[in-house]
C-alpha cells in the first residue's frame, strides 16, 4: 500500500466503514458530486486506500440513508435532498455541518414546535417518578451551568431529552437524538445572538407545569419556549436581509 492511501486510512479512524461513511457522507451533503458520477466501489477502494468490502458496507449504509441509490447497468447514484433520510442523525449531523443556514434551524424549530408542547403535555400527565425527576435534574444542570458548573448545551439537551422521554410516547422518545444531534447547533446560534445561555425562568415553567400535573400549562410554557426561538430566527434574518450588501 503507498504512503498515500497509508494516510488516507489513517484519516478515516479504527472503524473503517464508518470513517469512509463519514467521509463520504459529508462528501455528498456538501455537493461534492453534484456535478459529477459517484465512484465505483473500486474507485472508493482506492482513493481512500481500504478493501472493498468496507467500500461495499459504507454504501450500503448511504443507501440505508436514501443519500444514494444503486441501480442495474447505471452504477451508484446521488439522490437529491429530498429523498435524504432527515431524521438520522448522521444526515442531520451532515447538514448541519455544511454551509450554516438560518433557514435550516429555523424548519427545525418548527418541527420542535410541533412535537415538544404536545411532548410536555403528555409528560404532565404520564410521566413517572423517574421521568419527573430527570426533568428537574435537566433544569437543575442549567442552573449550576449559569455559574461555570456544568455545560450549559448539555444541561439544556438533558433537560428537553428528559421532556421528550417523559411524554411515554415511543415516537416522540425516539425523536430525541434528532433533538439532541440538531439542538447542538441550535442553541449554540441562539445563545450567541443572544449573548446569553437558555433562559431559566422559561424552563422552570415547563418542569413545574409538569410537576403540578398540568398539561395545558405545560404545552404552553413549552410552545413559548420554542416559539422564543423561532422568533429569534425571524428577527436575525429580517435584520441581515436588511443589512447593506458590502461591495465586492
Amino acid at each position: 500500500m503507498d504512503p498515500t492511501s497509508s494516510d488516507l486510512r489513517l484519516q478515516l479512524g479504527r472503524n473503517l466503514t464508518h470513517g469512509l461513511l463519514d467521509a463520504l457522507g459529508r462528501a455528498i451533503v456538501t455537493g461534492r458530486y453534484d456535478n459529477g458520477p459517484f465512484p465505483t466501489e473500486a474507485e472508493l477502494a482506492k482513493q481512500h486506500g481500504v478493501s472493498r468490502s468496507v467500500t461495499r458496507e459504507a454504501v450500503k449504509m448511504l443507501t440505508a440513508k436514501g443519500l444514494v441509490s444503486a441501480r442495474p447497468r447505471q452504477g451508484t447514484i446521488v439522490q437529491p435532498s429530498s429523498s435524504w433520510n432527515l431524521f438520522d442523525t448522521d444526515v442531520l449531523r451532515w447538514l448541519l455541518n455544511r454551509k450554516f443556514s438560518v433557514e435550516l434551524l429555523r424548519q427545525f424549530n418548527q418541527l420542535r414546535i410541533a412535537i415538544e408542547p404536545e411532548a410536555a403535555a403528555l409528560a404532565a400527565l404520564l410521566a413517572d417518578d423517574g421521568d419527573r425527576a430527570a426533568i428537574s435534574a435537566g433544569l437543575k444542570r442549567m442552573k449550576a451551568a449559569e455559574g461555570g458548573a456544568d455545560d450549559a448545551l448539555e444541561a439544556d439537551i438533558a433537560f428537553h431529552v428528559a421532556v421528550l422521554k417523559g411524554s411515554k410516547n415511543p415516537f416522540f422518545a425516539q425523536f430525541q437524538d434528532v433533538v439532541a444531534t440538531a439542538l447542538r447547533s441550535s442553541i449554540q446560534f441562539t445563545n450567541r445572538i443572544k449573548g446569553h445561555a437558555a433562559s431559566i425562568p422559561d424552563h422552570a415553567a415547563v418542569e413545574q407545569a409538569i410537576l403540578k400535573r398540568q398539561p395545558d400549562k405545560a404545552r404552553n410554557a413549552m410552545k413559548k419556549l420554542v416559539g422564543d426561538v423561532l422568533d429569534l430566527i425571524n428577527t436575525v434574518e429580517i435584520a441581515s436581509s436588511a443589512a447593506p450588501k458590502k461591495r465586492r
